[in-house]
C-alpha cells in the first residue's frame, strides 16, 4: 500500500481525503472499532464545522461529510482491524476478520486519537461501588446506548466533555451538583462554560477536588476539598457529598503505544510525537495528526492538521521530502509547548501551535529569531485551555526560533 492511516477518527478520515485529491491511489484506514468517526458519533451536541464547513453541524453530522467524501474518493478500509504491531520499515501487522494481515506501507500517518484518564489513574480512596465513570464513557451511555449513569452527579474536573455531560445529564432530568476542578482555572473552553454550566445555574468549583468516594454496592456521595498551592487537599475544608454518580473529565492521554513500539520520540509534556513543520515524527516515513499528536480544542483543527499530514506524506511518498537538519521552536515564559518543535530551514513561513501555562491578560505573543522579536501579536487574555496559533515568515539565516507570552 502507498498510505497506511491507523484509526477512522477524523483524523484519520482527513488524511485520506486529503490524500486522494492529491492522486494517491492506494490509500488505507486500518480502524479497530466497527464504524468509522471515533468519538465525534457520541457528541450529539453543535458547534463542529464552522471553519470546515462554514456552519455549524453535529458530531455525527461533521463524521458523517468526512465518511461520505472518503467512500466517494475511493479510500479504501480495514475495519475491526487492529494494528498490533508496526517496524521501522513501515510493515505493519493488524488482526482482522481475514486472520493475521501484514503489509508494508509507502509511508504512514498515525491518527489513533485519545483516551481519558480513569479511576486508576487518580487514586481517589474509597469504596468501589458502581457509579464511577469517566465523562466519555457516561456520554456513549446516554447519547447512543440510551442509559442513564445515575440521577444525582457530581463532576471531576472541567475539560470539555465533562461540561458538555453536565449540560447533558441536566437536560435529561438528572441532578449535577458541581464541577471540582483542582486547578484554578477551568480545563475547558470558555464557551462551554457559559453555556453547559452557567445557563444551568451549575456551580464550578475551582481549587477543589475529590478526596474519597463513599459507598460499596452503588456510590453513595463523595468528600470534596479545596486544595493549596500544592494542589495538596486542605482536610479542614472537606465536605460530604452526596450523589449516585461520579463522571471523571481529569484530561486525555494520546493513544502512543504504537507509536512507543515503532521507536517514535515523543514529548513528554503533550505525551504526543515530536514532529517538525511538516508533522514527520522522529522515523522516516512516519507522519502523526490529530489527538495522538496533541490535545485541540476543535476538530476543525484535526482535521486541518490532518491536510497537513496527508500532503507531506505524498510528498515523502513522491521522493519530494527530502531530510535536512531542522531548527528547533523553544517555548519560552509562560509557554507550556509547541507543536511542531522543529521546522525545516528551507520554509518561508509557519503555523505554530501552542498552550500557555496560566492565565496571561492583556499578553502579547512574541516570536523570536536567534533572540530578536521577528512577530509580535496581542490578546486581551490566553488561558491554557484553548489553543493558540500564530503564523510567522521564517527569516533565510535562523538557529533557534523562541516562543514567549509577555504581559504588560
Amino acid at each position: 500500500m502507498q498510505l497506511a492511516i491507523i484509526g477512522g477518527g477524523p483524523a484519520g478520515l482527513s488524511a485520506a481525503i486529503q490524500a486522494r485529491e492529491e492522486g494517491l491511489t492506494d490509500v488505507w484506514i486500518i480502524e479497530r472499532g466497527k464504524a468509522l468517526g471515533g468519538i465525534l458519533n457520541q457528541c450529539i451536541h453543535h458547534g463542529f464545522g464552522v471553519h470546515i464547513f462554514k456552519e455549524e453541524l453535529t458530531g455525527p453530522e461533521y463524521a458523517q461529510r468526512l465518511i461520505d467524501k472518503a467512500y466517494s474518493l475511493g479510500v479504501n478500509f480495514a475495519m475491526e482491524s487492529m494494528v498490533i504491531d508496526i517496524t521501522q520499515d513501515r510493515t505493519l501487522t493488524y488482526v482482522s476478520e481475514a486472520g493475521l494481515v501484514t503489509a508494508k506501507a509507502d509511508a504512514i500517518i498515525l491518527a489513533m486519537g485519545c483516551r481519558e484518564r480513569a479511576r486508576g489513574a487518580l487514586g481517589i480512596p474509597g469504596g468501589r461501588g458502581v457509579g464511577v465513570y469517566t465523562a466519555g464513557v457516561a456520554q456513549e451511555m446516554v447519547n447512543m446506548k440510551g442509559y442513564m449513569p445515575g440521577k444525582r452527579a457530581v463532576i471531576l474536573g472541567s475539560g470539555d466533555i465533562g461540561l458538555i455531560m453536565a449540560r447533558r445529564l441536566t437536560l435529561e432530568g438528572a441532578t449535577v451538583e458541581g464541577v471540582y476542578e483542582i486547578m484554578s482555572h477551568a480545563g475547558g473552553l470558555k464557551r462551554n462554560i457559559v453555556q453547559c454550566l452557567n445557563d444551568y445555574d451549575i456551580p464550578l468549583h475551582l481549587s477543589n477536588t475529590v478526596t474519597r468516594t463513599v459507598g460499596t454496592k452503588r456510590l453513595e456521595g463523595v468528600y470534596v476539598a479545596q486544595v493549596n498551592e500544592k494542589w495538596q487537599p486542605i482536610i479542614e475544608t472537606e465536605r460530604f457529598v452526596e450523589c449516585d454518580t461520579l463522571l471523571l473529565s481529569v484530561g486525555l492521554i494520546p493513544e502512543n503505544e504504537l507509536s512507543k513500539k515503532i521507536g517514535v520520540a515523543l514529548s513528554p509534556i503533550t505525551g504526543g510525537a515530536l514532529v517538525n513543520n511538516r508533522l514527520k515524527t522522529s522515523v522516516p516515513g512516519v507522519f502523526a495528526c490529530g489527538n495522538v499528536l496533541h490535545v485541540h480544542d476543535l476538530v476543525d483543527y484535526v482535521t486541518l492538521e490532518a491536510y497537513l499530514a496527508a500532503s507531506n506524506a505524498v510528498r515523502f511518498i513522491r521522493g519530494e521530502n527530502a531530510e535536512i537538519a531542522s531548527i528547533p521552536i523553544k517555548a519560552l515564559e509562560g509557554v507550556r509547548y509547541t507543536v511542531p518543535m522543529t521546522i525545516s530551514p528551507d520554509e518561508n513561513s509557519c503555523t505554530i501551535s501552542f498552550r500557555s501555562d496560566g492565565i496571561y491578560e492583556s499578553a502579547t505573543i512574541k516570536v523570536l529569531a536567534d533572540g530578536e522579536v521577528i512577530k509580535a501579536e496581542k490578546k486581551r487574555i490566553i488561558i491554557p485551555s484553548e489553543m493558540e496559533q500564530i503564523t510567522v515568515e521564517i527569516p533565510t539565516v535562523v538557529k533557534e526560533i523562541g516562543i514567549m507570552l509577555h504581559c504588560i
